[in-house]
Order: C-alpha cells, then sequence, then structure tokens
C-alpha cells in the first residue's frame, strides 16, 4: 500500500469539506440545546465486553484487539452502550438529557455514505418510561432536518413491542425489507434455519400490525409539535435490528434522494440494567452524520465555504512588516478572522493567494497609506478599492 493513502473506509478533510462539517456540527448542536439537552463524551476505546453481546449479529463489524496490557478492548461501535456504562455508573439527575457527538468505528464493507470511522450524533432521555419522552426525542429527530432546511423529511415509527412472539432472526431479516424485497426477506430467514411456511407466516404478521397507544401518543406529540402527517408514518415493517430494541423504534429518511435512513432511534429500557445491574430506561436516536451531510449537500442546503478568514493583510515591503503586523493585530483583537501574508513578495502573488483562497478582502498598507494614515481594502469579488481609517476599516467587519 502507498504510505501517502488513507486506510480503506478512512478519509481525510481539506479545509473546505471540513468547514462544511463544522457548520453541520454547530447547526445540529444548536438544536440539541434548545431542546434542553447538554453535550457528553466518552472514550474512543472500551473493553470489548462492553459491547458484546449487545449489538446482535452486527458484532462482526467490532474493531477489536488486544491493547498492551493483554485487554481485550474495542472501539468505539456506537455512543449508546458506552452511555448506558455512564449511566449506570453515576448518581444522575433523572431524567438525564445527553447529546453526544464523536467518531464511532465498524468494518464496514465500504460503500457509498458508509465508512468504517464516522461521525455519529446522538441524543438520548433516560429515567422516563412515558411514551411521551419517546415523542420528545423523535420530534427532535425531525427538528434538526427541518432547521437545516429539509422540506421532505419523513420519520417511520413502528414498536418493537408489537413484533412480540417473533424469533431475532426474522426481525433482522424483515428490517432489511426496503432493500431486499419480500423474497429476499423470506430467502433470509430460510437461510437463518427458519421453514419457509413460518417464514411466511412470520412476514404476514408484520404486514397486519396496526398502531398501539405508543404510536398514537407520539404523532398526537408530533402534530401539537406542528409537524403534519407528510412528515411522519406508520411503518409496520420497519424492525431495526439492535437486540437491545424494546420498544418505540423509527428512522428518517429523505423520500427524494432515496438510499437509506439517515436517522435511526429506539427504547432501550433494558440496557443499561445489562450493563450495570441499575434499572434504568432509555430512548433515543443516533444521526448519521455523512449521510445528513451528503444529503444537505445534494439539496443544496449547504453554505459555500472556501475559508474562514476575512481579510488577507499583505506585506508592501520589508521597511513596513511592522506596519502590517499592527494591523494584524488590530483586527484580531476586534475579533476579525484575518491572515498576514508570511512572505515579502509581490503584491500580486499575495492577491492571487487570497483569490485562490476565497479570501474575500485585502488590506494594503504601502508609503501612500502611512502618509494619509489610512488602509486600502481590496473587494476580491468586485476589484473595488478604497482608502479608509483603520477603525472605518474596522467597523465594516
Amino acid at each position: 500500500m502507498n504510505s501517502i493513502q488513507t486506510l480503506k473506509g478512512f478519509r481525510d478533510f481539506l479545509p473546505e469539506e471540513a468547514l462544511r462539517r463544522a457548520w453541520l456540527r454547530e447547526q445540529i448542536v444548536k438544536v440539541f440545546e434548545k431542546w434542553g439537552y447538554d453535550p457528553m463524551e466518552t472514550p474512543t476505546l472500551e473493553p470489548l465486553e462492553l459491547f458484546a453481546g449487545q449489538i446482535g449479529e452486527d458484532e462482526k463489524l467490532f474493531f477489536k484487539f488486544e491493547d498492551n496490557g493483554g485487554r481485550q478492548v474495542a472501539l468505539r461501535y456506537d455512543q449508546t452502550v458506552p452511555t448506558c456504562r455512564v449511566v449506570g455508573a453515576n448518581q444522575l439527575t433523572m431524567p438525564f438529557r445527553r447529546y453526544q457527538i464523536q467518531p464511532a468505528f465498524r468494518a464496514e464493507n465500504t460503500q457509498k455514505g458508509r465508512y468504517r470511522e464516522f461521525v455519529q450524533c446522538d441524543a438520548d432521555i433516560f429515567g422516563s418510561t412515558s411514551p411521551l419522552a419517546d415523542a420528545e426525542v423523535i420530534a427532535l429527530s425531525l427538528d434538526i432536518y427541518k432547521s437545516l432546511g429539509f422540506k421532505n423529511a419523513k420519520v417511520l415509527v413502528n414498536d418493537r413491542s408489537l413484533l412480540a412472539g417473533l424469533p431475532y432472526e426474522a426481525i433482522v431479516a424483515i428490517d432489511k425489507l426496503a432493500k431486499i424485497g419480500e423474497d429476499g426477506v423470506i430467502k433470509d430467514m430460510i437461510s437463518k434455519n427458519i421453514p419457509e411456511d413460518k417464514a411466511r407466516e412470520y412476514f404476514d404478521v408484520v404486514n397486519k400490525i396496526q398502531p398501539n397507544e405508543t404510536i398514537k401518543t407520539i404523532f398526537g406529540y408530533l402534530k401539537s409539535c406542528g409537524f403534519d402527517e407528510n412528515w411522519y408514518v406508520f411503518e409496520p415493517t420497519l424492525a431495526r435490528s439492535f437486540s437491545y430494541s424494546t420498544g418505540a423504534i423509527w428512522e428518517v429518511v429523505i423520500p427524494e434522494l432515496g438510499g437509506g435512513s439517515v436517522l435511526g432511534g429506539e427504547r432501550f429500557d433494558d440496557l443499561v440494567e445489562k450493563i450495570s445491574g441499575r434499572k434504568i430506561p432509555g430512548t433515543g436516536f443516533g444521526l448519521g452524520f455523512d449521510r445528513t451531510l451528503e444529503a444537505a449537500i445534494q439539496l443544496n442546503l449547504v453554505p459555500e465555504f472556501k475559508t474562514k478568514t476575512k481579510v488577507l493583510v499583505t506585506i508592501f515591503s520589508e521597511e513596513l512588516v511592522n506596519e502590517s503586523i499592527k494591523l494584524v493585530n488590530k483586527l484580531r483583537e476586534n475579533n476579525i478572522n484575518c491572515e498576514l501574508y508570511p512572505d515579502v513578495v509581490k503584491l500580486d502573488k499575495q492577491l492571487k493567494y487570497a483569490d485562490a483562497k476565497g479570501i474575500p478582502f485585502v488590506a494594503i498598507i504601502g508609503p501612500e497609506e502611512i502618509a494619509s494614515n489610512t488602509v486600502k481594502l481590496k473587494n476580491m469579488s468586485t476589484g473595488e478599492q478604497k482608502c479608509l481609517p483603520e477603525q472605518e476599516l474596522i467597523s465594516l467587519f
């Protein structure tokens, strides 16, 4: 392998893309905090036993190894399980609301929208069994996409309790319906040693499921929050493959784009108890950061970013370096993002640099500007130049 290439499923982000990602993170955090959720973080590395037995058939995707101390460890597979560890280990004020935005790691077969290192954005409520808690995090799910400018985001809702009596293998197969179709679901169940007649019976049972009181409560809550029926739908074949799901389950999709869900959530009332022995119910979701960003870009919802720098301060000559340094310091004191060109070169080269990087303004201090106690400010998009007193220049930003 070429040593300058990234590992499969891992990525570099150059400034323009990193700025887009920072923008999306900032927008999501605004919504989380508007709804009363506080941030939390957990370690990148956890004991393997924390995740083992909690995830279901996707445990084959763990990044696991033995560390230098001989311990079996795993990179963070998701954020729900570590958070349940934290909730079980601490005396927290209940109900406890938290959000978490950190990388997760899965040994995926990479494809569009799926990577081996990716960012997840989680939000959960612990300490409440009320369907109003489920309704809140589902409404929060939709508010994120509404705030980002999505017009046709839709949440698909079901309840795992409606699937009681179905073996887990059948639930996992039914959850793949959108990807592999009815025949594929039946074949998947048969491959897991479920007789064909039973597989078809399970599929028919699911198709006849009707909304229960929990789902009716959720839909009433969403309506009260201003979401009409275009934003949500009951989906009896939605199963969610996590083995820890116990109640309401949901996924958000962007219908005009296809390509699967951008967010998934569930109630998980037994998970904290399985990890810590303390009975603390929970409900919440994980938002797919990369998929959401890709969807927002496709729908032209992301502002154009090239740089955060507003002004390039040029260096006119060796003799005037200190004047440029004084100006750049003054701009920074006034919280104006700026750069000082680091070499004494022709002004034309400095202007070309600003243009290539997308810096909107260039400040020039030459002998004429020194004599008149002004700064020449050039607008790089219009080409307009004007000489301004320093304070007037600062007031423009």
